[in-house]
């Protein structure tokens, strides 16, 4: 039997039941979420971003934190619309925490102490502080620690981390260790000290660390054990998230870290930024000298659709930010994800007859997997076939309004349905059923996909595409499901085209474009699947977003 009929037949047999039946539960009207704030609020370990804001946001009389253009590149300003200031407002981390408590209720002080440690990290430290659990229940507190909670991963939060453990596998999974003294580590020198300590308490104080790829690892590189239904420990230890451990393994480190693609220190121009770093708080310029380097907190990556999400949904989750702060963390993922993630080439494009060949190049320029991070994002190639009238002759990887993958007759993938097969990984498409399809999915300890981070204990498929450079010794994040692909390589991979058209008049144009989703719409559909209004609220919300894929890039050549 050969190798493709054997991966097909796999791919058919893969079917699964994820503890739940197949309904998905509906989307409804969503009650507000979190309340409506932008309070000033300091304690003895953290403040809100507000507080930081006094100096570190732009001012329209003062010249500080500004590119050479003028453009406002303030931390705080640039902050306001990432993940990382509404990381604890993120519906969907809202949703799969309650489907993963649905799922395993007896596990439930584990799940939200686990998830939280990263996305309410002020919570995390200060339940340790006074020897209490770690609740989401925590997220709806009046008091200051609500206020400091419901911030997200802010100010005082990154640059309070200390250097102890950086880069150990001790310091992952939220281990980070948040000093005792009030101190706040920076990259500059011979820094003014008199006018943090007085309106904040905080002494700023310089430290390299806060420029190295181990500070950004406490968070970004996650392990989890899986637990059985009944929330009882299975065997396994998951690679949940490892950006960190892949960027090691590629050509990048240690010389590009993570923070010179996704906190910039040039302009949109390319130069570097040159600026004092901060104003007084009356809204003047303080008599400072300009500083560099200066990283912009834009917190840059690829995914556009939640920023989106919040935008659109602020009566619901009452953001502190406005419409502008998203769009510009929107648009600066989209010209990150077209210019600076990967490319496609076409060769040996031949049409005899009706036949239509090619070979595929896909090179990537990240630093880490493409895709990176949960394994809930994707990215796949659509290839069309088009006669110079523009009518479409074959296409495989094309896609519905919801951002469903569908074949070429537009009827639904049968990878897309809830339940259904996996996609097997493709060194070559054959008709428009197959797609080049680059993913990670969860695999349980018994070796079925699952869509449950609860009882992940490996992956069923990982091929996302490697770094340049990529010579990993570390099992854990080894890909999966691409052995026998000569062509899966470092910095790519090749897919090969043999596809025969239904007509030819004329020569045909070959286009071939890579698209980037941010949230799988399989995966969003497996969620569905559980019965929570958490789930049935970002249901609402996910489905009134524009779901279109980004793109990251296309080519076309002529065919004759």
């Amino acid at each position: 039997m050969n190798r493709p009929l054997i991966i097909a037949l796999l791919a058919l047999t893969s079917c699964y039941t994820d503890e739940v039946g197949t309904e998905m539960v509906a989307a409804g009207d969503v009650d507000p979420l979190f309340v409506a704030e932008s309070e000033f609020t300091l304690t003895d370990h953290f403040a809100t971003g507000e507080v930081c804001a006094q100096c570190h946001s732009n001012h329209n009389n003062a010249s500080a934190m500004r590119d050479a253009a003028g453009n406002e590149l303030a931390p705080y300003n640039l902050w306001r619309g990432t993940m990382m200031a509404n990381s604890a407002r993120d519906p969907l981390w809202r949703a799969y925490v309650s489907a993963e408590i649905l799922s395993t209720p007896r596990a439930s002080n584990d799940i939200e102490a686990e998830c939280m440690r990263c996305h309410t990290p002020i919570a995390n430290v200060e339940s340790q502080r006074i020897n209490e659990d770690l609740e989401l229940e925590l997220l709806e507190d009046e008091g200051d620690l609500g206020h400091l909670v419901r911030n997200g991963v802010n100010c005082t939060v990154c640059h309070q981390i200390t250097e102890t453990g950086l880069g150990t596998e001790e310091s992952w999974n939220g281990n980070y260790e948040i000093n005792s003294d009030q101190i706040i580590y920076g990259p500059h020198q011979d820094v003014a000290t008199g006018p943090m300590q007085a309106h904040t308490g905080y002494t700023p104080t310089y430290s390299d660390h806060t420029r190295t790829s181990e500070l950004c690892a406490t968070c970004h590189t996650l392990f989890t054990d899986p637990v059985n239904p009944d929330g009882e420990e299975a065997q396994g230890h998951f690679a949940e998230q490892t950006p960190y451990l892949e960027w090691q393994a590629s050509s990048y480190s240690p010389d590009l870290i993570c923070q010179d693609c996704h906190m910039p220190l040039v302009d949109d121009l390319g130069e570097e930024i040159e600026t004092a770093i901060a104003r007084s708080p009356p809204g003047g310029d303080f008599n400072i000298p300009e500083r560099t380097p200066y990283g912009q907190h834009r917190f840059v990556g690829g995914n556009t659709l939640m920023p989106q999400i919040l935008r659109d949904w602020t009566d619901v989750l009452n953001p502190d930010a406005q419409a502008k702060h998203f769009d510009e963390t929107i648009e600066y993922g989209k010209v990150q994800l077209a210019n600076d993630t990967g490319t496609v080439e076409v060769r040996n494009a031949a049409l005899s007859g009706k036949k239509l060949t090619a070979d595929i190049d896909i090179r990537i320029q990240t630093g880490h997997k493409f895709p990176t991070g949960i394994p809930l994002r994707r990215a796949w190639l659509r290839i069309r076939a088009l006669e110079a009238s523009g009518e479409v002759r074959f296409v495989s990887g094309g896609f519905d309004s919801a951002g469903r993958i569908v074949d070429g007759r537009g009827m639904l993938a049968d990878f897309e349905e809830p339940g259904g097969p996996i996609a097997p990984h493709r060194e070559q498409v054959s008709n428009d059923r197959h797609v080049a399809l680059y993913e990670a999915v969860m695999a349980d300890e018994n070796g079925r996909p699952t869509f449950r981070l609860v009882r992940a204990a490996n992956f069923y498929k990982d091929n996302r595409m490697l770094p340049v450079g990529w010579t990993s010794p570390d099992e854990r994040i080894l890909p999966v499901g691409v052995d026998g692909d000569e062509d899966f390589v470092p910095g790519g991979d090749t897919v090969g085209l043999s596809v025969r058209l239904p007509k030819v008049d004329g020569p045909i144009t070959l286009e071939v474009t890579l698209f980037f989703q941010p949230l799988s719409a399989r995966v969003m559909h497996e969620l569905f699947r559980w019965d929570t209004e958490e789930v049935a609220a970002f249901r609402t919300m996910w489905e009134s977003a524009d779901r279109d894929p980004e793109v990251i890039s296309t080519t076309t050549v002529v065919v004759q």
